[in-house]
């Protein structure tokens, strides 16, 4: 089996700083560490920050008093950090700065006097963290084409758009052409809003969907960007399924595949990719090819208080 390999792949710099905050954290406070929500949406990592002392809650108010707490990558409604310093909470916040960038954005337009269409996922952390930027009644969710087609905004040439930082890029792209068509003054963010490594993945599962048989895509089920990789190697023609570990796999899936594409989502550790390569060696002569599409060296700064202590 001959085995073609998306990059960029796997961590992006958004998850591997939130990842280094908590481990900070936990050296700094030593355990038990608090993170309101999964840090990342990937549950090896989850279960690998348990083991060295931090305790995922849901909400603030399992936290016990005087111990920290970490938010997670996908961002909070202000009321969180809020109701924390009510409470005296040592804090860290562990928001992807892409995903801060789109708060601010939000609270700009509103300042603005405009009403925000956003576009993303109803009931994603990402999306709820978005909304609580801004007041109530000042944003409106566009799911899809069909959401945007009925859409009937009570003033519809005072609007903007923002989006989800993990979307499709063609879905989006046909959303806002939607809306760019219903509502001609509709004003756009001034950059992309769906994050460099959202679009870098789906875009190296492109360049090798043609010369492959199928596609193995490692990631959670609750992690959007994940979920899309797979809806893009689906959109190219070729069967896909979402893995969250090699032991996930049904070799069924396999039956007349001789090239298999893999690519991970921005969650997913290359450890994962690792495994499920040395899985399918064991029951394939496998050979592996890496087919890189862009060079990610986007880094992001920690927190003030943390790096002192990297």
């Amino acid at each position: 089996m001959a085995l073609l390999i998306a990059a960029p792949r796997g961590f992006c710099a958004g998850v591997d700083r939130a990842i280094r905050i908590v481990e900070l954290a936990l050296e700094k406070h030593s355990a038990p560490v608090f993170v309101r929500h999964e840090i990342v949406h990937n549950r090896f990592v989850v279960d690998g920050l348990k083991a060295q002392g931090a305790v995922f809650v849901e909400e603030l108010d399992q936290v016990p008093d005087g111990k920290p707490v970490v938010f997670s990558a996908h961002g909070v409604p202000k009321s969180v950090p809020a109701a924390a310093q009510h409470r005296g909470l040592d804090y860290l916040d562990a928001t992807c700065p892409l995903v801060s960038k789109v708060h601010r954005q939000a609270e700009r337009l509103v300042a603005m006097g405009k009403h925000i269409v956003f576009i993303g996922h109803a009931g994603h952390p990402e999306v709820i963290g978005t909304f609580g930027q801004v007041p109530a009644g000042s944003m409106s969710l566009i799911e899809d084409v069909a959401g945007a087609e009925a859409f009937a905004p009570a003033d519809p040439d005072n609007l903007a758009f923002l989006t989800q930082t993990t979307l499709s890029v063609d879905d989006t792209a046909a959303v806002v052409a939607v809306l760019a068509r219903r509502f001609p003054l509709i004003q756009a963010p001034k950059g992309e809003d769906i994050c460099y490594a959202t679009s870098n993945r789906q875009a190296a599962v492109k360049a090798i969907a043609a010369q492959c048989d199928a596609m193995l895509v490692i990631g959670a089920p609750n992690s959007s960007n994940s979920v899309r990789l797979v809806e893009v190697a689906e959109r190219e023609g070729i069967p896909a399924r979402l893995i969250q570990r090699a032991s996930d796999l049904d070799w069924s899936f396999l039956d007349g595949v001789g090239t298999l594409g893999i690519t991970a989502g921005a969650s997913a550790p290359e450890l994962l990719v690792r495994e499920l390569v040395n899985r399918l060696a064991e029951r394939f002569a496998v050979t592996e090819r890496e087919v890189e599409t862009t060079r990610e060296t986007i880094a992001f700064k920690l927190p003030r208080g943390l790096e002192a202590a990297a």
